[in-house]
């Protein structure tokens, strides 16, 4: 296979399957086997260390590595052809956790995965179908729950740590005399992404009900993705506008002034949409260009009202035992009003990264288990 590799001065070109590609000679001297310390997986080789930029002087296959010998370096490198397949075929190395997002509208509460904690917590399986619901559907409901915070903690240990936030580890949404958030009172809650003052705004959502014989206070969900997915398809421009400029947010009170900048609509480097980020009762006072605002405000106010239409909501109620969580930068969510005086209503919440979510598939995926399947069921 040596008359399909071509070298030149900075690269070389390889063809794989019938297809002609090229790989740089610094990529290829970073991608050897050799470059990652076994014990530590961290990469031990410094690319600036050498003297001259590499160039091979030979490769060649060999079984089902790729073998490079180089002009300045008593050193024979060995990249993985799998690796280079991936990279031919989408430019990066494949990654378990890269699933593409499921965006749903309001039929799909009956769809939303639920999953005992128990589950959750002893089941590689349950794990991994948790896992992938949150990152395919952006949200989950974990029945089961025990009232005490070890339950939330242990749920949310499965993915990682506890992201502090203003309010600390956990808040409680329920009311308060002197409240100051308009969660902690009995009225209704338009619908929003958490914290977006925080420089970098809470990834994973938990909130856990413990009480709600309350009349009222329905539960509102949406996929923010599906939104901004419509908004492009109805009006580009505006779609363009919303994920081109960063606004202000702010959260503010006795102790605390929180601020920060946050694009309502985020995408990847494809286009692809990636989050968003909503919030009026935190949107500080726009600070774009006046003559900007003459269209991004039409745009924003289009954005929200598309989120107002009953076709994009989900809408059910909190039932003592579940945690629904769910991914801060995709759902939007909000609460119907209700009546303080007709009973209790207590949910307690907690923030975790998405970065502990992923790392959590990768390595269930690599141990087989990609939550497709749902756990066995143990039967009396």
């Amino acid at each position: 296979m040596t008359d399909t590799i071509a070298l030149s001065d900075r690269g070389l070109t390889l063809t794989l399957g019938e297809t002609p590609h090229y790989f740089n000679y610094f990529w290829l001297r970073d991608a050897c086997t050799s470059c990652i310390d076994p014990q530590t997986r961290e990469r031990i080789f410094d690319c600036s260390a050498l003297p001259n930029p590499p160039r091979a002087t030979a490769a060649w296959i060999e079984g089902d590595h790729l073998r490079l010998s180089w002009q300045d370096e008593a050193v024979v490198s060995s990249v993985p052809l799998s690796l280079l397949h991936e990279i031919s075929a989408t430019g990066r190395p494949h990654d378990p956790a890269d699933l593409p997002r499921r965006l749903w509208m309001a039929d799909f509460e009956p769809q939303i995965a639920r999953i005992p904690q128990a589950d959750v917590l002893h089941s590689d399986a349950g794990r991994a179908q948790f896992c992938r619901a949150l990152i395919e559907d952006g949200i989950a409901i974990v029945t089961g729950m025990e009232p005490g915070k070890e339950s939330l903690t242990a749920l949310v240990e499965t993915l990682g740590s506890i992201s502090p936030s203003a309010e600390g580890y956990f808040f409680e949404v329920r009311v308060e005399i002197a409240p100051t958030n308009l969660a902690f009172t009995a009225g209704p809650l338009e619908m929003h992404t958490d914290l977006p003052s925080e420089e970098a705004a809470p990834g994973l959502q938990f909130l856990h009900c413990l009480e709600n014989t309350v009349e009222g206070g329905m539960s509102l969900f949406l996929d923010g993705a599906a939104v901004a997915e419509a908004l492009r398809a109805e009006d580009p421009d505006a779609f363009a506008l919303l994920a081109a400029h960063d606004i202000p947010f702010f959260y503010r009170h006795d102790h605390l002034d929180y601020r920060a900048h946050q694009r309502v609509i985020e995408t990847d480097p494809q286009g692809r949409v990636t989050g968003v980020t909503i919030s009026q009762h935190l949107q500080d006072t726009l600070d774009l260009p006046q003559e900007l605002l003459d269209t991004y405000y039409p745009a924003f106010v289009k954005f929200i009202r598309l989120m107002q239409q009953d076709r994009f909501r989900v809408r059910f109620r909190s039932q003592a035992g579940n945690c629904v969580v769910f991914d801060n930068h995709r759902i939007v969510h909000g609460r119907e009003g209700y009546v303080a005086e007709s009973g209790k209503r207590h949910l307690r919440g907690c923030y975790c990264d998405r970065g502990g979510l992923r790392s959590t598939y990768r390595v269930l995926a690599k141990q087989g288990y990609d939550g497709l399947a749902a756990p066995a069921r143990a039967t009396a």
